[in-house]
């Protein structure tokens, strides 16, 4: 799969928002509003497509990457590179997840000076910490929101 990001426009913004996935993926379910779609288009999101231009997933970078009750707990110390990523819905599970975040840390690495990655996942989504794993990511803290708990994970 060759990939490419490309600057976030508001139509890859409102095709993310509509994205749906099943149960217990539906955590990752938004609501397409004019706040969701400038948080895409402002909040250092990138698309990435595929050779024919099909949008297949999008990252981030920075606080839009933090999970607001992790940052409220003080989940996310010092200095680090905090990604957040997303995947259509259809081709999720397929195992395209490693080429997609190999491609993903490759676009950030040299980016900054800062040598850390760091993540949150859910902590239900084993598939994606199965991933991260095998990518060289740790478990770092546990945290929980008023409905789910989380992981972040660090990768030095």
């Amino acid at each position: 799969m060759e990939l490419m990001s490309k600057k976030m426009t508001r139509d890859f913004a409102v095709t993310i928002l509509n994205w749906k996935y099943d149960s217990p993926y539906d955590l990752y379910n938004n609501e397409v509003c004019d706040e969701s779609i400038n948080e895409l288009m402002y909040g250092g999101y990138r698309a990435v497509v595929d050779r024919e231009d099909a949008l297949i997933g999008f990252y981030c970078t920075g606080p839009s990457a933090q999970v607001p009750a992790g940052r409220g707990a003080g989940m996310y110390p010092g200095q680090a590179i905090d990604i957040g990523l997303g995947m259509k819905p259809e081709i999720t599970g397929n195992g395209y997840g490693y080429t997609f975040f190999t491609f993903v840390l490759k676009e950030l690495e040299g980016r900054e000076q800062i040598h850390m990655f760091r993540l949150t996942v859910a902590a239900f989504n084993k598939r994606a910490i199965k991933l991260y794993e095998k990518m060289g990511f740790s478990i770092e803290r546990r945290f929980s929101s008023e409905t789910n708990e989380f992981i972040t994970m660090v990768k030095r």
